[in-house]
């Protein structure tokens, strides 16, 4: 590898600053044998985490609703949505600016602890660096950190301009991340990622470093100039693998009760489009919970999605880890009350306990399905 790894360590030692016999001595309730009935809490399409008055009111509905578990957005836009030093040391933006002077996510935990609710940091963008010129100065201070596609542009898909995911440096930063907020809040119960951490698109791995490494391992040879040539895939997403274990290793070094979810794409589309082989994550235990996004507007298609991930993706020794992510909420579609009953019935039949809803501005939206919820 021609990449550097001091840099990695130097990172990573900015956030050894918190003594392990104070988060010790912050323990969050024990809900751990409750099943995961979960919510995403985002800053699009919703209001809350710009004040702690909306904080408590979303807080007060979830546990109305049967909700135990929030895992709240910390991470789009090239922006943290609570104090972050390496942010501040590194790009000089601490904190999304609407929210400078405050910290939403003590709010929040705060808020979650009389009701014995868990709160876990979902990094939603992971390595995205923006979005339409939402986070452009990521790669306008790091232009080293950009992923680079075939042609060597810098690559955008789905109007995401990416990080290289595969650079040491651009790892290092974001393993400082997720260790920094799961130093900073020790009554936080774990972090989350999303369709874009560890994922990289398909597209990627055509920067110079990742060529090398390619050569130094085929003889020589070039990476495939078709970048969907299935064991060129398999290489980097067996990349993106090592990564999650060292993400996994890194963060329970930090904190040995943190615990590691992630709510990848639908497999084999993970892998093939994102480079995310999600189900290996699960078989070598590298993932506490696993929600892969079954976002399906058909019932026949939803039961078709979790059966398979049930015989073929999750072992049956593993299927305790598994809450599956259902929509509840999408700009331009509605869904039945009778529709969402039909998902939740389909998971208990199937013996899953669990499950999240993308996203929390669908509870008001459904009172009479949440008050059925909360009893099952």
């Amino acid at each position: 590898m021609l990449f550097t790894v001091c840099r990695t360590a130097c990172w990573l030692l900015l956030f050894h600053f918190f003594s392990p016999i104070c988060i010790a001595a912050l323990p969050y309730p024990d809900t751990s044998q409750a099943p995961v009935r979960g919510v995403w809490l985002t800053n699009v399409g919703s209001q809350v985490l710009y004040s702690r008055a909306g904080i408590e009111a979303a807080v007060d509905r979830c546990a109305r609703s049967g909700i135990n578990h929030i895992f709240v957005v910390m991470w789009n836009k090239g922006r943290t949505l609570y104090p972050s030093r390496l942010m501040e040391q590194t790009f000089g933006l601490p904190i999304d600016e609407k929210l400078t002077g405050r910290d939403p996510l003590r709010e929040l935990l705060d808020a979650a602890r009389p009701h014995h609710i868990r709160v876990y940091a979902w990094f939603e963008y992971g390595f995205a660096a923006e979005n339409r010129g939402l986070g452009e100065h990521i790669l306008r201070t790091k232009p080293n950190w950009a992923a680079r596609n075939t042609q060597g542009e810098v690559l955008v898909k789905n109007g995401f301009r990416w990080m290289n995911g595969f650079d040491s440096e651009v790892q290092a930063f974001m393993l400082g991340l997720l260790s920094e907020v799961v130093q900073q809040y020790p009554d936080l119960t774990g972090i989350q990622g999303d369709d874009r951490l560890p994922a990289m698109p398909v597209e990627s791995g055509y920067n110079p470093g990742i060529v090398a490494a390619y050569r130094a391992e085929h003889h020589g040879m070039a990476p495939p100039a078709n970048p969907r040539d299935t064991a060129w895939v398999s290489w980097r997403a067996n990349r993106m693998n090592a990564f999650m274990k060292q993400l996994r290793t890194t963060l329970k070094r930090v904190r040995p009760s943190v615990q590691i979810a992630m709510a990848p794409s639908i497999y084999p589309f993970s892998k093939t489009d994102y480079l995310q082989d999600w189900p290996t994550w699960v078989r070598n235990g590298w993932v506490d919970l696993v929600c892969p996004q079954i976002y399906r507007y058909d019932i026949a298609l939803y039961r078709k999605e979790l059966g398979r991930i049930l015989r073929e993706q999750v072992p049956a020794s593993e299927h305790h880890r598994l809450a599956p992510g259902l929509l509840v909420r999408l700009e331009g579609r509605t869904f039945s009350d009778d529709f969402l009953r039909q998902m939740i019935e389909t998971n208990r039949a199937n013996g899953v306990a669990g499950e999240l809803f993308f996203y929390y501005e669908g509870l008001p939206e459904h009172p009479a399905f949440f008050d059925w919820y909360r009893t099952q």
